[in-house]
């Protein structure tokens, strides 16, 4: 697998770092999130915080383009944020081999589906 990079959106400070943390040890670019243009950003995939002020506004954006996204929060998800279609929701505290996982099958290429052929 080829260096992702991974956009994270997360207000808490001690947390972001962690999230950074993680997302270098799986071998990918952790990319801080500093208001700018999602379009510029070419993420493959983001860990977004949807509480946050701009989160979820910035998830439809990036959704829109195509990029997986991964919420994380300390409340459950509603409607509005499962209508995003997520990879993964992930309930603070949550063990972080969660997040590598859920991580590494939204970087995963959709599989292929053989076509019948004729004879």
């Amino acid at each position: 697998m080829s260096v992702a990079k991974i956009l994270i959106v997360e207000p808490h400070a001690d947390i972001r770092s962690l999230l950074e943390l993680v997302v270098r040890r799986l071998g990918h670019e952790p990319m801080v999130w500093d208001g700018s243009d999602p379009e510029s950003l070419s993420a493959d995939a983001a860990v977004i915080e949807p509480g946050e002020g701009a989160g979820l506004a910035l998830a439809r954006r990036l959704r829109r383009l195509g990029v997986p996204l991964l919420f994380t929060s300390i409340f459950p998800a509603d409607r509005e944020v499962l209508d995003l279609q997520p990879a993964a929701y992930l309930v603070k505290p949550f063990p972080l081999y969660a997040l590598e996982n859920a991580l590494g099958a939204a970087l995963e290429p959709p599989l292929a589906v053989p076509v019948a052929t004729a004879l």
